[in-house]
């Protein structure tokens, strides 16, 4: 493991970062900032497994996320996403730490799905605080409390925490109902926790990060657009959801331009199972 995996605090650079989120308010740590920042970084950041469809190797020493999704403007996913907010809270002067989690979206509770999910924990006075800019189509736009059985807005979808049998379930509520976003135990992920997890997402043959295309960014109007495969969705807030079919790989990095400022030469395919036009 690299010795860069824990980058100081005071080593960061806000300027760039929040020039990449578009960000101009307070930096006092406080509940109105970790909103604000996290609202920002969700509509401005987009999440995507791109790379890893290319078969790029997927570096979270900090240097190398910061130049990824800061002067490369490109997105990532959960360890490249939260690893770098975490490092933004932290230089801000706020309390903060990675927890581990399993994402749920679309998966039974009989169901166990691996614990390859980085979120964070932010205390606040007295109450704890969890946000979380790396759940794709789902990342948080608000921080929410660490408090059971209450619905919480958010700039986008209305969540809940539940606490059944020792675990903790983050759900989010869509037209149909409450759904599981994800099951933690407030376990903390330290560093070498993260690079196995995230050598497993990325290079893994069954990781769904390499048997799928996904791109989601959250609007600044409550809307949530994605791209799954070869599918482009723009969901609503109460719901409701636009979608069409990507006809061509032109169409997709027209899109993927437009919609989520990713920037690929003509050409461009992103191989693997898992893209919707293999190179």
């Amino acid at each position: 493991m690299s010795a860069n995996m824990e980058l100081l605090s005071d080593q960061i650079d806000l300027d760039s970062y929040f020039a990449r989120i578009g960000y101009t308010g307070s930096r006092e740590p406080t509940l109105p900032t970790l909103h604000a920042v996290t609202a920002a970084h969700v509509q401005s950041i987009p999440f995507e497994n791109l790379d890893v469809l290319a078969g790029r190797p997927i570096h979270i020493e900090p240097e190398a996320v910061f130049q990824k999704l800061v002067h490369d403007r490109r997105g990532g996913y959960c360890f490249e996403q939260n690893s770098l907010l975490l490092d933004v809270l932290l230089a801000l002067g706020f309390e903060a730490s990675p927890l581990s989690a399993r994402v749920r979206l679309q998966r039974p509770r009989d169901f166990t799905p691996p614990r390859t999910h980085l979120f964070i924990r932010v205390e606040l006075g007295n109450e704890s605080w969890l946000t979380d800019a790396g759940l794709g189509g789902v990342s948080l736009t608000s921080a929410i409390r660490l408090q059971t059985d209450i619905e919480q807005p958010t700039a986008h979808e209305p969540r809940r925490i539940l606490h059944e049998n020792g675990k903790w379930f983050h759900q989010v509520r869509f037209a149909d109902g409450w759904t599981d976003a994800c099951e933690f135990t407030l376990e903390e992920m330290p560093p070498i926790d993260r690079e196995l997890a995230n050598w497993f997402t990325s290079t893994h043959p069954q990781s769904h990060f390499r048997n799928r295309l996904l791109v989601a960014r959250a609007g600044t109007d409550g809307r949530r657009l994605t791209v799954l495969n070869d599918e482009f969705s723009i969901r609503q807030r109460d719901g409701n959801a636009e979608k069409r079919q990507i006809a061509s790989p032109a169409e997709l990095l027209e899109i993927l331009d437009e919609h989520f400022g990713l920037r690929f030469p003509a050409g461009t395919r992103f191989g693997s199972t898992g893209a919707p036009w293999p190179a």
